[in-house]
């Protein structure tokens, strides 16, 4: 029996209305790799049940403390109900890109069980009209609670689930696994009052630890003479409102596509200093930029999103260890090159703000402040402060198999939540970074068009780090000059929605970019 820390707990008690806190993963496969060319939904059945002792997340079943008292906990059954967590459907008529988006966004619109164990998995069938895919393909989606994984852990969790060649192993003799009894209610409810006493020593240590980062940067402010930690705190709370600022309705919408890895350092190698983290800011901030001018509704401010960053060492560990700093994507500014490079120094200086007082306050509050003064404390501090959530993990470097089929693609599905109704996620897999737009119906009705908008900001990006002119290095020095690249005469513009649409039509989406 393990009681969940308190940054997972926020997964589970800030879940409301129509604000789901599952993750999921969709992945593509191509059957020929599999021995005989085909794949049946009983081998798909037999490779689960193979690996599914592989971690303990796949038989962990909550357990709530009377009262909300204290935090649940996490306690290990012996059997996993197989037909229950396993499901198989196909995709309606014609079994295109589009309808794939729209099932899977259904999929993703359902809660959890809370009675069972926190994840399903989908096998989806009937993909016949999706441009460039080889007969007989079909998908997977993996769902699994937030307050189960992180996005390290899941990404650790996803490649447990495959095999690292298409070749069909034996079956593995039966594990053995420990189980947990059903905690009896007086124990938890010692346990719960044994922990209300530690807190109150935790608070005071804490307080004490906060004071002394407050002050030191303070001191480190004035020592560089520039603005506090206070007074850049002060400013998180100014984001200005669009229609991801409202509270997200039960309809989730979704589309991706893939963006080379290669393509990435090319861009890198253009502009040196920079991150593929930052191309990412970058990229989103463009397609927010793109969509919402089109709407007529695109802010003068920049808008602000929520950059998750792992605090684990360890992937193999279940739960949650991630801080999160709001950073700006910049949609405020038009040229792309400009963009990157501001995205570079926002995420630096948020960052460099968060390290100051520690990026462990948040987890370190998590686990001490009840559950309703930490409830308030997002949705009076936090959720004002940020308009999205930008988020990228990487993930395996070369390909994984499941019963034999290769995995072609990897997308992240992730979270959007009031306040903060649009999310944008990317996993990198086999050399190209699979990004995901996820957000809801009300707020985005036209999932296709965002993702032209998203794709034309890397298309407009790479136009315009390939036009810049290469970085001349000093003879002796491995630092490039301060000089700044100029960019190369372009003969034709990029129009990111006309150059998005004319890719997806042609399976873009789905392939790479």
């Amino acid at each position: 029996m393990q009681q969940l820390s308190g940054t997972d707990h926020v997964s589970l008690f800030s879940e409301r209305r129509a604000m789901y806190n599952h993750v999921a993963a969709l992945s593509i496969y191509d059957v020929s790799t599999a021995p005989g060319g085909k794949v049946r939904f009983k081998d798909i059945l037999q490779h689960f049940e193979q690996r599914l002792y592989l971690h303990p997340v796949f038989r962990q079943k909550l357990v709530s403390v009377p009262f909300g008292l204290d935090r649940p906990y996490w306690v290990a059954s012996g059997d996993i109900d197989l037909d229950f967590h396993v499901r198989h459907i196909a995709l309606p008529a014609p079994g295109d890109w589009r309808q794939l988006m729209i099932q899977v966004a259904r999929l993703h619109s359902r809660p959890l069980d809370r009675s069972k164990p926190l994840w399903e998995v989908y096998v989806i069938e009937g993909l016949d009209n999706i441009p460039n895919l080889p007969p007989g393909a079909f998908a997977v989606l993996l769902k699994i609670h937030h307050a189960v994984v992180d996005g390290m852990a899941a990404i650790h969790l996803f490649e447990q689930l495959h095999a690292d060649s298409p070749e069909i192993k034996g079956a593995k003799p039966v594990q053995s696994v420990v189980v947990d009894r059903d905690p009896l209610a007086v124990e938890i409810a010692a346990q719960a009052l044994m922990h209300a006493v530690q807190r109150v020593g935790k608070v005071s240590r804490l307080t004490t630890t906060i004071a002394r980062r407050v002050l030191n940067a303070r001191l480190e402010a004035i020592g560089r003479a520039a603005p506090d930690s206070a007074d850049a705190l002060a400013k998180l709370g100014k984001v200005p409102k669009t229609r991801f600022s409202e509270r997200v309705s039960g309809n989730r919408v979704v589309d991706g596509f893939g963006m080379p890895i290669s393509r990435i350092k090319r861009i890198r190698d253009k502009v040196p200093g920079i991150t593929l983290n930052d191309v990412f800011i970058a990229v989103a901030g463009g397609g927010v930029r793109n969509y919402l001018l089109a709407k007529h509704e695109l802010p003068e401010e920049t808008l602000r999103a929520l950059m998750p960053i792992s605090l684990r060492t360890d992937a193999s560990a279940g739960g949650n260890d991630v801080a999160g700093v709001p950073v700006p994507v910049r949609s405020d500014i038009a040229d792309p090159i400009e963009r990157l490079r501001a995205a570079h120094e926002g995420a630096r200086a948020s960052k460099a703000n968060a390290e100051t007082l520690g990026l462990d306050l948040l987890k370190n509050l998590l686990d001490i402040l009840p559950p309703p003064v930490v409830n308030f404390a997002l949705e009076k501090f936090m959720l004002p402060s940020i308009n999205m959530t930008v988020s990228n993990v990487r993930g395996p470097d070369k390909p994984i198999y499941l019963a034999g089929a290769k995995a072609m693609c990897l997308y992240p599905v992730s979270i959007p939540g009031d306040g903060g109704g649009l999310n944008i996620t990317g996993v990198s897999y086999n050399r190209v970074m699979w990004v995901s737009a996820v957000s809801c119906r009300n707020m985005m009705p036209d999932p296709g068009f965002f993702l032209e908008c998203l794709r034309g900001a890397w298309l407009e990006l790479l136009a315009a780090a390939d036009a810049l002119d290469p970085p001349v290095v000093v003879a002796g020095s491995q630092k490039p000059p301060a000089k700044t690249p100029t960019r190369k005469s372009v003969k034709r513009t990029v129009k990111p929605a006309a150059r998005a649409k004319s890719a997806a039509k042609s399976g873009g989406r789905r392939t790479s970019a």
